[in-house]
């Protein structure tokens, strides 16, 4: 019995620390500030690395955000002498699995953070050294991540060829001209406008600044040069300012981003666009479900649209985006759909925090047909009335569906720092975290652990099943297996 009780305390603390690590940024939400965020997840990152290494090296395998992929990297490298040399080997192969995952900014910045805590091994030079080589092109980093390459090749004393990085890195002025094209295209912007078009974008700016170069001449030159996210910042951009527009294909955009920028949009812009942008949804919800697409039967959605939806600054309209990414793709997912809005819409393109979270209510009129799936996308938050929903789901499965025809999920994208885990609903649900609406379908399988089913063996095998995909380069980091409904 004590073997047995300590296994489902060790699943529980996994799931925790998964559920924290997919949702929380360490930024400011609605209920909760900064201070708050960093200190709750610094805590279960020291509990996780001290109790259960292992473990913790494998989230690196889920679907744990940017943020917290480098936290678990950075712990990993800073106390890599603690770890027996079969889990140094595997440790190496996951963080350098993720760091080729990582935007190469969030990878030089965790660099840099490694020099700050001097943390110099012969490990963390080796992947420092693996990574810079596996790189495509080293010149390019040279101009766009200038002093994030100066500092990590500093901080670990390795080389990094073509010769001319070194000088055009250390001392720029040494050379009259150099052969790779970015480098030299940097040497002239210095003096030649022409040269100014070559560049980065972000590298390009601080150019045409100097050069006074309008900022529409700049836009339209730049263009062709600009990346997907790029396009989509500087049209949010020129909204708000009205300059400077920059064109882009809303159809390529991942899901839940494009969910943020519709969010972004005023009212008035998204009724006069409402055919644009429900197609461009619609597409990036069908390339997220694919072959499921249709595959699970009748499904209803609680929403939330509530106040709290607005997150803050820092996280701006974050988890009302994942609930309007979540509705237009379960209804490309289910043979039968319907969503409830907390706020009573039924306009999900018109979408906006807006008022209490009446979720008791709708769970009533969510479960009273009897779908085959209910899914809540939400803070859990319950407040008009406080606890409704957590008798409403009592309630249910004690008296009304004990059996469970009806499987009821809930996805919250939002961590409760002072709780240390997501808010629940009900004992009576499985709860798990969300950050990105393309997690939604995987999510399904990490749900039956969270209802207490599955117990530290099955968590362990689930966990090595994705290590071992994840290692084989397989779909990358995601927070389960397939979909399909529960």
């Amino acid at each position: 019995m004590p073997g047995a009780l300590e296994g489902l305390v060790a699943a529980e603390d996994v799931l925790l620390f998964v559920n924290a690590a997919v949702t929380s940024t360490g930024q400011r939400e609605f209920h909760s500030g900064a201070a708050e965020q960093r200190m709750s997840l610094e805590f279960l990152h020291a509990y996780m690395l001290g109790n259960y290494r292992g473990l913790y090296a494998a989230a690196l395998a889920l679907g744990v955000n940017d943020h917290n992929a480098a936290l678990i990297v950075r712990e990993l490298l800073r106390t890599a002498a603690e770890a027996s040399p079969e889990q140094r080997r595997t440790e190496g192969a996951l963080i350098a699995r993720r760091l080729h995952l990582l935007p190469p900014q969030r990878v030089y910045a965790l660099f840099a953070e490694l020099r700050a805590a001097r943390v110099n091994n012969r490990r963390t030079r080796a992947i420092v050294r693996d990574w810079l080589a596996a790189r495509p092109d080293a010149g390019f980093d040279a101009v766009k991540y200038r002093a994030g390459l100066k500092a990590a090749l500093r901080h670990t004393h390795l080389r990094l060829g073509p010769e001319e990085l070194g000088p055009f890195l250390f001392a720029p002025r040494s050379r009259a001209r150099y052969g790779h094209p970015l480098l030299d295209a940097h040497r002239r912007a210095r003096y030649e406008q022409a040269a100014v078009f070559e560049l980065p974008f972000t590298v390009a700016e601080g150019f045409a600044a100097r050069h006074r170069i309008p900022r529409e001449v700049f836009l339209e030159r730049i263009a062709p040069r600009l990346t997907r996210l790029e396009r989509l910042r500087l049209q949010e951009a020129a909204r708000r300012s009205g300059v400077g527009a920059v064109g882009t294909d809303l159809t390529r955009m991942p899901l839940t981003r494009l969910a943020s920028y519709v969010l972004g949009l005023p009212r008035a812009d998204r009724v006069a666009r409402r055919a644009e942008l429900t197609a461009a949804l619609t597409t990036a919800a069908r390339r997220v479900a694919g072959a499921r697409a249709g595959t699970w039967g009748r499904v209803t959605a609680v929403l939330d649209d509530s106040s709290s939806t607005y997150a803050s600054g820092h996280k701006r309209r974050r988890p009302l985006a994942v609930a309007l990414a979540a509705h237009f793709l379960l209804a490309v997912l289910a043979g039968s759909y319907r969503a409830l809005w907390t706020s009573g819409r039924t306009d999900a393109l018109l979408a906006g925090p807006y008022g209490p979270t009446p979720l008791g209510t709708r769970l009533l009129d969510a479960l009273e047909p009897g779908p085959d799936l209910v899914l809540v996308v939400s803070d859990g938050f319950d407040n008009a009335p406080p606890g409704l929903a957590a008798e409403v789901l009592r309630v249910w499965r004690s008296r009304i569906d004990p059996g469970g025809r009806t499987g009821v999920v809930h996805l919250n994208p939002v961590y409760d720092a002072e709780g240390f885990d997501m808010r629940r609903l009900s004992p009576a649900v499985p709860t798990v975290g969300i950050r990105d609406a393309e997690d939604l379908p995987a999510l399904t399988e990490l749900a039956a652990f969270a209802t207490g089913r599955g117990g530290l063996p099955r968590l362990r095998a689930h966990l090595d099943a994705r290590v071992a995909e994840f290692l084989a380069g397989g779909s990358g980091p995601g927070p389960g297996a397939a979909g399909g409904a529960v």
